[in-house]
Parts: structure tokens; sequence; C-alpha cells
């Protein structure tokens, strides 16, 4: 069993290291770009990942469990945002990819995140998940695409994202119905950003799609971008 100092360990190294290629004068352009209500340190995301999986490697982690506190630990007790992503980056590290368990881990952070970049970043674990356990997945995303709060059903219409010819097309629809009368941007543009990666691999079912359901003009746009 792994000792739970080595746990806090790893996210007390993150955070150190994070501050130390931290850049403050592009800190506070980073924070109006993303409107976010949490600082940054002023460390571009490409490096936050590179900078928490080199941590990773050195230190030779490769116990779920370690990641998964370290990551629990960054997210929750965060007081910039690249300690969040760099929580992201653990979650996405091969020890847990399509782990079921964490599940209810990648709703939290899109109900405490709630913005586009963390519930983007949560989305494809869920891709993974589609992967692993299917069928429980599925049920996980049914579950979410009609619940009340947005960034909860941005998760779900964005979980196949990037599985190209293995996408569920059936369940796409299936997610997307319930939201087609939805007018927030960010539901809007889920829906056409999922439906131009289905159209990457199945064209003509995506017209047809367009062609039969009442899509807002930003979703339309999107899904029929490159056709």
């Amino acid at each position: 069993m792994v000792a739970v100092q080595d746990e806090g360990a790893l996210a007390a190294a993150v955070r150190s290291s994070l501050r130390t290629a931290a850049d403050p004068a592009i800190a506070p352009s980073q924070r109006a770009y993303m409107k976010s209500a949490m600082p940054f340190l002023g460390v571009r995301n490409p490096e936050v990942r590179r900078l928490t999986r080199a941590l990773v490697r050195e230190r030779g982690i490769r116990e779920p469990a370690v990641l998964v506190a370290a990551a629990r630990e960054l997210w929750d007790e965060a007081t910039h945002r690249e300690e969040r992503y760099a929580a992201e980056t653990l979650l996405a590290l091969r020890p847990l990819k399509g782990d079921l368990s964490l599940v209810p881990f990648h709703e939290h952070i899109a109900r405490t995140g709630a913005w586009w970049d963390h519930v983007d970043a949560a989305a494809g674990r869920v891709a993974d998940l589609h992967d692993a356990h299917p069928a429980e997945t599925a049920q996980t995303v049914l579950r979410w695409s009609t619940d009340d709060f947005l960034w909860v059903r941005r998760l779900a219409i964005l979980s196949q994202l990037g599985r190209k010819d293995r996408v569920d097309r059936d369940l796409l629809s299936t997610l997307i119905e319930p939201n087609l009368g939805d007018r927030d941007f960010f539901i809007r543009k889920a829906i056409g950003w999922s439906l131009r990666e289905v159209a990457r691999v199945h064209p003509d079912w995506v017209r047809a799609y367009a062609e039969s359901h009442d899509l807002s003009p930003l979703s339309r746009r999107e899904a029929l971008k490159h056709l």
C-alpha cells in the first residue's frame, strides 16, 4: 500500500513546480481570456501538462490511488487555475484511462469548474470510458443530458469527441435531442462541435441529421462547417 504522504507529496511537488515556472506578467491576460474568478500563476497549459507528467515520470508513480488522490487535492484545494489543469493532466494519464470509478470526479469537475476549459477536458476522459465501459457510460451520459446544470449537459454532449469511427451516433442523437431548444451559447456550440466531429467520418449522416432536426443557426453552422 502506498503511504498517504506520497499522495500529498505529489500534489505539493506539482504546486512547487508550477510556482517556479510561473511568469506573473502573463497571468492577468490568462485570467482575462478565461474570464476566471480564480487567479492564474502565469504558466501556459502545455507547460502545466509537461511539468506534471515529468514529476510523475521522475517519481515512478503508477499507482492509480496516488494519482487520483493528488488530482483531488490539486482540484479541490486549488488557489490558482493551473493547479486544476494539473489535476486534469493527472486524470488523463494511462493508469487512470477508462476508470469507471472516476465518473463522480468527472461530474464534480463539471459542476465545480463550470467553464468550458474544465468541462472539455473532462469530456476527453469520458470518451475513454465510452471505449472501456460502453453500456455503463451510455447510461451516465444519458442522465447527464437532461441535468439542470448546463455544464453537465455540455459534458454529456461532448463526451464522444475524438472517437472517430467508434462514435455511437444513435447515442449522440439521443443526447442532443433534449438540448435542441436550449438557447445557451455553450450548449449550442457543443451540439455543433459534436456533429462536426462526426462529419469527418460520417458526412452523409450529419447532413441528414441537420436536414431533419431544428438546429440553431450556430449549431448548424458548426455541424456543416467542413461539408
